[in-house]
């Protein structure tokens, strides 16, 4: 028989009070927590009683003080009752539509969405039952697909990759006379610069990863709800044990606090940028709601606060695949990957037709840029260089 050695019961018991004097720290600590104790049997059974209702840190899988202060932030940066978090911005997009849907209903959604949410749909909800329509990124075609089972109306505003805006508050309106929610994604506008839920919005989502973490490297979702529409969303996410990080969750509340000067930056540069694109033989088109001419501007103006680092051109008809991936090569400060909202300049490459169809009108070669924190004259010189690349190679 063994025993445990000398001073086992201290290293268990000891350290987790401990008493100090002094102030406050500014930054919320980073609360560690699987188990919960309680102070007796009667404490554990209240809490237990309102967990439905109230926010208690009762279990890990509930969530801690730590994810508890970012959850309050993004309350108050979307303006709602109150937000959950989850892994990624993926998993809080799943989790709104389990939440608000059910097999035989109709989800109505943009066009325009980020592609693994048209993958989520097509790959899980679809197979089980659940059918879905695509509007028009712009909204234009949104009433004339509505259903009598129409439950969620989905919105990206401004769109993936092209940046159209829609007329939330008139999808608001069309959604709630029929009976539906209206979900919003609103990762573009991170709760500073767009307010979906102001504008009529039940839920809105976000991916957190980007401008709130704002370092690329963390992942993270939220979905702030307005009261009426919170419990299901509450229950399902119960339901499936869904929870974050605490270190994840203090990351992003680090991130969060330099987002509205990073933002500040980002969305100037990209101007300049986009600018500059607009004077190049090798562009066609340029993409920028905040560039006076895009389609998207008028909305823009009225519903939004600003814009961030995201842009995207057609290339010119004649730069081919093959070339224009020799251009993002010759790039020498823009990474080449799939995210956007950290500090530093990214690039990508996507052709439209394969997930939009008869939508994407362009006959080029789409580039998606990220505008990073880095001097605009240096990205400018980079972008210059490439193109120079591109035109000797093409000469030779």
């Amino acid at each position: 028989m063994t025993t445990p050695p000398p001073g086992a019961t201290r290293l268990v018991h000891g350290g987790k009070q401990p008493r100090y004097e002094g102030g406050r720290p500014v930054n919320p600590p980073v609360v560690r927590a699987s188990t919960v104790l309680f102070d007796s049997v009667a404490q554990q059974l209240e809490l237990r009683a309102r967990r439905d209702s109230e926010r208690n840190f009762i279990y890990g899988a509930r969530g801690n003080p730590t994810n508890f202060a970012l959850e309050d932030l993004v309350t108050e940066l979307e303006g709602g009752f109150r937000t959950r978090l989850f892994p990624t911005g993926l998993a809080a997009i799943g989790m709104v539509l389990l939440a608000c849907l059910k097999p035989g209903d109709h989800l109505l959604m943009s066009d325009g969405v980020y592609e693994p949410t048209r993958h989520l749909v097509r790959s899980f909800l679809v197979p089980r039952g659940i059918e879905c329509s695509f509007f028009a990124a712009d909204g234009s075609d949104a009433a004339r697909l509505m259903r009598p089972n129409t439950r969620v109306v989905y919105a990206e505003c401004p769109g993936s990759l092209l940046y159209e805006m829609c007329d939330l508050p008139a999808l608001a309106a069309l959604a709630h006379e029929a009976g539906a929610l209206l979900v919003a994604d609103n990762t573009w506008g991170s709760g500073l610069q767009y307010r979906p839920l102001a504008l009529g919005a039940d839920i809105s989502v976000m991916a957190a990863t980007k401008y709130l973490g704002g370092h690329s490297d963390v992942m993270m979702g939220t979905a702030c709800a307005t009261e009426a529409a919170w419990a299901p969303l509450n229950q399902t996410c119960d339901a499936f044990g869904m929870t974050v990080s605490p270190d994840d969750a203090w990351l992003v509340l680090r991130g969060a606090r330099t987002m509205g000067v990073r933002l500040a930056q980002h969305q100037r540069q990209a101007l300049e940028v986009a600018r500059w694109l607009q004077r190049r033989s090798e562009v066609a088109r340029v993409f920028h709601p905040a560039l006076p001419g895009d389609a998207a501007h008028a909305l823009w103006l009225r519903d939004c606060h600003g814009s961030n680092g995201l842009l995207s051109f057609e290339f010119a008809p004649a730069i081919g695949h093959d070339s224009a991936s020799r251009w993002m090569d010759a790039l020498g400060l823009f990474g080449i990957g799939a995210s956007w909202g950290g500090y530093e300049s990214m690039v990508g490459l996507y052709d439209l037709g394969h997930s939009r169809g008869a939508a994407w009108t362009g006959r080029g070669l789409l580039v998606r840029l990220h505008i990073g924190l880095e001097e605009v004259e240096a990205l400018l010189a980079d972008l210059a260089q490439a193109f120079d690349a591109l035109a000797s190679q093409r000469a030779g």
